[in-house]
């Protein structure tokens, strides 16, 4: 039985994957839908950058509205994780819209250590639910020109 190749095997930082090469490694729903949100909310596009990170080093996906950035986006088999950051002017407001969220995300929060640049959630994209607990998120950061 052979090895699954990692993200990083399969795309090294000479090869940069094409859109449709990440759609097929996700294979994930959620996915496009995450993209077409931030394109329609935001008119963000996704940029892939390699990322030379010991804890997640290979080609991500940034999303920016002008210069704010909004969500990295990281590949995996069958699903995605979306990094978004909470700035710390914006925790309170954060821990009123987590009432609203997933206990998922609830807990993903309360265990994330707050820094002097905020809480960086690495959120799994597992369900709709889990979705929507992003757009939420992502509405602290910056306000969707369109929803």
């Amino acid at each position: 039985m052979s090895a699954i190749m990692t993200w990083a095997q399969r795309f090294p930082m000479d090869r940069q994957p094409s859109l449709e090469e990440m759609d097929r490694y996700a294979d994930n729903p959620l996915w496009p839908e995450l993209r077409q949100y931030l394109k329609c909310a935001y008119g963000a596009e996704p940029r892939t950058e390699y990322s030379r990170c010991g804890l997640e080093p290979g080609w991500n996906v940034k999303f920016k509205k002008g210069s704010k950035s909004l969500a990295t986006v990281y590949l995996r088999p069958g699903y995605v994780t979306a990094m978004v950051s909470v700035a710390p002017k914006d925790e309170p407001a954060a821990e009123g819209v987590l009432l609203t969220c997933t206990e998922y995300t609830r807990t993903l929060y309360q265990n994330t250590a707050s820094s002097k640049m905020g809480r960086w959630l690495m959120i799994d994209l597992t369900s709709s639910e889990v979705l929507e607990d992003v757009k939420v998120l992502l509405a602290l950061r910056a306000k969707p020109t369109q929803k």
